[in-house]
């Protein structure tokens, strides 16, 4: 028997709906019906999304600033926000919870002038503009790499960390091994479809670079736009270097576990793999980011000592080759930071942020919830 039904909404990318599905499967477990509120975009995700139901919500950014164009904006936001609150009448949710995006805006609202409890989760370490304008009206925040003890949103904010795929939690049982003296040195490298040119050009340049000895003890891994995948593969050949060269990787957790060293991007959802699975990472924030959310979530990882960000203007191919050149002979660092990059993981985000929401639909509040976690803490010490 449902315990009733929580409403997620989340905008039509990846970065936010796959946090959503994972939250939306724990909701199902645990007895919950799941109903999904987002834009057109989520249509190709919908198959493997576990929601009851669907909705289309309409919903739009404020992208231009002709009058005309922010006036039809507008309208919409206003249509889409009627459309939620006759949504959020019919199926009379415990709560509703936002995963950023514009198209979690009209439910939000609808949610908080109803008076439905509401929560927003963001994955990046700065929120998003979506949730900026939302973090004052709902009751609770959950973040990937917010901070909770600073901050106007401080009190109402628990860093949650951001779910996984359960493909790298399983990837995350594997233990970091290190490569020395000739054994095979995995690198991987990947990063999102716009991040991926970079690494197409500086990656096989910063190779060529290496010794003989250095090049052969090399295996890699390589995600590569499909206009650059032959250019990149070429590079390989000619360099005489295994390598995987593809567009994408279907088993990349497993690849990540096997990886002595990564180099991406630093999104949210790569970082928290990363730290999760635990090893050591080259992060490449991706510098045309909107809110230079890909520095912050870096820094995240590299405050614990378990990755080194370089910014994209300052990796010239001898650099870079350098970096991989002092790790692939220092085995003992990398073990390290594989170590400190597993300590900043959050395994059981799923988890924990699923509590959250069940604590919000009792209409409870963030600091109930966070006194039960600080006695949790303490009884977990007692009996260690």
């Amino acid at each position: 028997m449902s315990k009733g039904i929580i409403l997620l909404a989340a905008g039509g990318t990846g970065g936010h709906l796959f946090p959503a599905e994972a939250l939306a499967h724990e909701l199902k477990a645990r007895s919950y019906a799941v109903h999904l509120v987002t834009d057109s975009r989520a249509e190709r995700f919908a198959g493997k999304f576990p929601a009851d139901e669907i909705h289309v919500v309409p919903s739009a950014t404020f992208a231009s600033k002709n009058p005309v164009a922010m006036l039809r904006t507008g309208w919409k936001l206003w249509t889409g926000l009627r459309a939620a609150r006759r949504l959020i009448n019919r199926l009379k949710p415990l709560a509703v919870v936002g995963f950023g995006g514009y198209p979690t805006v009209p439910p939000l609202l609808a949610a908080t002038s109803l008076g439905v409890p509401s929560m927003i989760h963001e994955q990046n370490a700065v929120m998003g503009r979506a949730n900026k304008m939302l973090a004052s009206k709902v009751q609770a925040i959950a973040g990937g790499f917010l901070p909770e003890d600073k901050g106007a949103y401080a009190g109402k904010t628990v860093t949650t960390g951001n779910p996984v795929r359960p493909a790298v939690l399983e990837a995350a049982k594997t233990p970091y091994v290190a490569s020395r003296g000739t054994d095979p040195f995995r690198l991987v490298v990947f990063g999102g479809s716009q991040g991926a040119q970079f690494f197409s050009s500086a990656i096989p340049t910063a190779l060529s670079l290496l010794s003989d000895a250095e090049r052969d003890r090399l295996v890699v891994t390589q995600q590569a736009r499909p206009e650059d995948k032959d250019r990149v593969t070429s590079c390989f050949a000619k360099l005489k270097s295994p390598a995987d060269i593809s567009s994408f990787f279907s088993d990349m957790a497993e690849r990540l576990a096997m990886a002595h060293l990564v180099i991406c991007r630093s999104g949210a959802s790569t970082v928290s793999e990363i730290a999760v699975i635990g090893r050591p990472s080259v992060l490449v924030p991706y510098p045309h980011a909107l809110d230079h959310d890909q520095a912050a979530n870096a820094e995240a990882l590299v405050a614990t000592g378990g990755a080194k960000v370089v910014k994209q203007s300052d990796l010239s191919p001898e650099k870079l080759a350098s970096i991989i050149s002092g790790a692939m002979k220092d085995p003992d660092k990398l073990e390290r930071m594989a170590a400190a990059a597993k300590s900043a993981g959050h395994p059981s985000a799923t988890d924990l942020l699923a509590d959250m929401v069940a604590v919000i639909a009792e209409r409870k509040s963030v600091t109930e919830f966070k006194a039960s976690l600080g006695k949790a803490t303490q009884n977990a010490g007692v009996h260690a």
